[in-house]
């Protein structure tokens, strides 16, 4: 249980940072929100991966997980970035 806290909060930094510095959101976003945003990602990355390729959700921390999880948590910037606006 405790590792896989320790996992998810590892995979939610890693993928948070690494989105944030391609979509440009890096000087506004701090660990807590790459946290956030990449734990968020890889719900939003696993479920297009599985529903739209067929392909396996994130399953712990290995590369796969951590690509699939920069690809919801950029999904997810680029929204959040039309919604509120941001250039």
């Amino acid at each position: 249980m405790i590792m896989s806290l320790i996992s998810w909060l590892i995979l939610g930094a890693l993928a948070g940072w690494i989105a944030s510095k391609i979509t440009g959101d890096d000087p506004r976003m701090g660990i807590g929100l790459n946290i956030i945003v990449g734990i968020i990602g890889a719900y939003i990355g696993g479920f297009i991966a599985s529903r739209a390729f067929n392909l396996d959700t994130v399953s712990g921390l290995n590369i796969y997980s951590i690509v699939i999880s920069i690809i919801g948590a950029v999904i997810l910037l680029l929204i959040v970035g039309l919604i509120t606006g941001k250039k």
